[in-house]
């Protein structure tokens, strides 16, 4: 009997919207919010605008602890990628899945399961590109779906290349972006080196096909061999003033409250670099980098991130992380990444970081967007 209504109450929980704002007015000028925005289980967030509205798409580990949006909802449904959806870049409210269920992908390596998406709007589509893992997967990979609406449906196209086809260990974590050449790009990997390739104009490809993807890729950044975790993981790429800022993830992302995550950040003048620090040294190494943010007494293990720009032409970065003030055995030291957000401040050199560099918790000032003018 308990179970059944702790499954109720989590179902219910999982619907309503996780706010996390006081004062929320129309008029957005003395806006603020509270971390985490969106409170269940929502790791590497992957943050886009369109019409008005903003989506974000993640990853499902619920562990132990598993809300659920579905009643009928059963086992083999348990990773697939939840979408929310926001008005106001801070409310956030469950919109649906892709590859629920018998959709998974089925590609990869038995049991593999679908990890930290990245969508961008090409053209009339949207595209997903996603990650087809299980942890310690000898050939992990990239596939592709497709939708003409943001919350789908999803078809999918498949791999796009698989680890050892494509000469990347660990090939997860996809983040694409349009060069100010108008051409496309993706960087990937996790902690063996992240590499960069040109894909096709309508992003469904390699250019010039794998083969020439293979001999061609370009290392960007962290070091090719063993898993390191003093290298990277959970590349984004953001254009602005002439540079291409290059966002990773270092540290251990899923140890719960012992996870070292945290966010730094590179720049280069070419899409595919070099990409340097602020103290000028190559991305290509270990350690590298200008701190975005770290953990702190409330939040731990952040990292994975995406940057939205509100109609104020400010920055917002969303990320993931474990609420550390959260004790009680219904979270316990699990896996229980919630989704933050926080705003970028530039310094006097170039450089984007957040509010003294930590995860902030209350009394931030919310994004300004377009229903707030």
């Amino acid at each position: 009997m308990m179970k059944k209504l702790f499954a109720a109450f989590s179902a219910l929980l999982f619907l309503l919207p996780v706010a996390g704002c006081s004062g929320n007015s129309p008029s957005g000028k003395d806006d603020t919010y509270t971390n985490p925005v969106y409170a269940p289980v929502f790791a590497d967030p992957a943050v886009i605008e369109h019409e008005g509205k903003y989506y974000a798409y993640g990853t499902e580990d619920y562990g132990e602890w598993k809300p659920s949006d579905d009643p009928l909802e059963n086992e083999s449904n348990l990773k697939c990628v939840p979408i929310l959806q926001s008005s106001d870049m801070v409310t956030w409210y469950y919109a649906g899945a892709a590859f629920r269920g018998s959709k998974k992908p089925s590609w990869g390596s038995p049991g593999a399961n679908v990890w930290a998406p990245d969508v961008v709007k090409i053209g009339d589509q949207f595209v997903m590109y996603y990650s087809l893992s299980i942890w310690g997967d000898p050939d992990p990979g990239i596939g592709i779906a497709t939708a003409e609406n943001p919350v789908g449906p999803w078809t999918d196209h498949g791999k796009l290349f698989t680890s050892l086809e494509i000469g990347v260990d660990n090939s997860i974590d996809p983040a694409v972006f349009r060069g100010d050449d108008g051409k496309l790009y993706m960087i990937w990997g996790s902690f063996r080196g992240l590499f960069g390739v040109e894909l096709t104009d309508d992003g469904m490809g390699l250019k010039n096909g794998l083969d020439y993807a293979k001999e061609n890729k370009v290392l960007v950044a962290g070091v090719v061999g063993p898993w390191n975790g003093a290298t990277y993981e959970g590349a984004y790429v953001v254009r602005k003033d002439g540079y291409y800022y290059l966002f990773v993830s270092s540290g251990t992302c899923c140890d719960g409250f012992n996870s070292s995550y945290h966010v730094r950040v590179g720049r280069s003048q070419n899409p595919l670099g070099p990409y340097t620090d602020d103290n000028g040294n190559s991305m290509c190494g270990e350690r590298r980098g200008h701190l975005v943010v770290q953990g702190n007494s409330e939040f731990v293990g952040v990292g994975h991130n995406s940057v939205v720009r509100d109609e104020a032409g400010d920055y917002y970065i969303y990320y993931h992380g474990f609420d550390a003030t959260l004790s009680s055995p219904m979270y316990g030291n699990s896996n229980r990444r919630s989704l933050l957000v926080d705003k970028l401040e530039w310094t006097e050199s170039g450089w984007p970081q957040v509010k003294d560099q930590v995860a902030g918790r209350s009394g931030m000032k919310a994004p300004v967007v377009k229903s707030e003018k």
